[in-house]
């Protein structure tokens, strides 16, 4: 059959698409490789390159507050990825497993935290700390400020969603039959849900825990409005760093941000297309 009038040859749709693919990959790919190039570059005006050296990264070791908002990095990462998968997976086992009143809007309640603004999330956490505080000074007269505490059950309320949707997603692809066959063979609901549900689901779970783990680690905005004292992450930290001046310190740590995260979502990936 003839190919239609006026249509352009097939080769050169291809061409013109295979084109468009590579420019979109640049607009995202090259950015991230110029921050990298210019995080070894030994001049401290960023745009001026002048050799190569590895000076920022060894200032990056040797500086205080970068090691210190390192620390309470890992510190809120470590306890709100903890607290947000143990949470996340017992929310969608429920909702998977048993049929309760309102569990339709319990499922679409658990969609929230990843649709709402951040900016948006941050002020209703703030304000609802500031309630606690006053309330809870009123009863027992204790002073609570914002900290670390504050930022790792902020960094719980979204985690705890992206959690959730990934076991969830694991749930539904899993047969439940084979839970079914462990009730036959008269297994309990906690030897059926150790031996059977929870190897399968796994991982589903640490896929979801890494992904928690990385959105904590990358957080700003709601992070900036309920830190305190002596309480500054890597990014917020950064972000202050940005607003004085940009220098090849600066691409350094934010390189090392984003290896690391590269590296949890990729395991991430990984772990969700395993199967046991």
């Amino acid at each position: 059959m003839s190919s239609t009038a006026g249509a352009p040859p097939r080769g050169l749709a291809q061409r013109l698409l295979g084109l468009h693919s590579w420019l979109v990959y640049a607009f995202f790919y090259v950015p991230i490789v110029l921050l990298i190039v210019l995080s070894f570059n030994d001049n401290r005006v960023v745009d001026a390159w002048t050799g190569a050296s590895l000076r920022w990264y060894s200032d990056m070791v040797g500086n205080r507050p970068i090691i210190g908002a390192v620390r309470n990095s890992l510190v809120v990462a470590l306890f709100s990825t903890l607290i947000a998968t143990v949470l996340g997976t017992a929310a969608a086992l429920a909702i998977e497993r048993f049929r309760f009143r309102w569990r339709q809007a319990f499922d679409g309640l658990l969609y929230l935290p990843v649709i709402i603004p951040d900016v948006t999330m941050a002020v209703m956490l703030l304000l609802l700390f500031v309630q606690a505080f006053e309330l809870v000074q009123a009863i027992t007269g204790a002073r609570f400020g914002f900290g670390i505490t504050t930022i790792t059950l902020s960094h719980v309320t979204f985690s705890i969603s992206c959690v959730a949707i990934v076991v969830q997603a694991r749930l539904a692809a899993m047969d439940h039959l084979l839970e079914e066959a462990a009730a036959d063979l008269y297994a309990d609901r906690w030897q059926t849900f150790r031996r059977i549900t929870l190897p399968l689901i796994m991982p589903g779970v640490l896929a979801g825990g890494l992904l928690a783990l990385t959105l904590s680690l990358d957080d700003v905005v709601i992070t900036s409005f309920v830190a305190g004292p002596g309480s500054t992450t890597l990014p917020v930290y950064v972000f202050g760093l940005v607003r004085r001046s940009v220098t090849p310190l600066i691409n350094a740590v934010s390189t090392v941000m984003l290896v690391a995260s590269m590296l949890l979502v990729l395991a991430s990936l990984l772990l969700q297309r395993h199967r046991t």
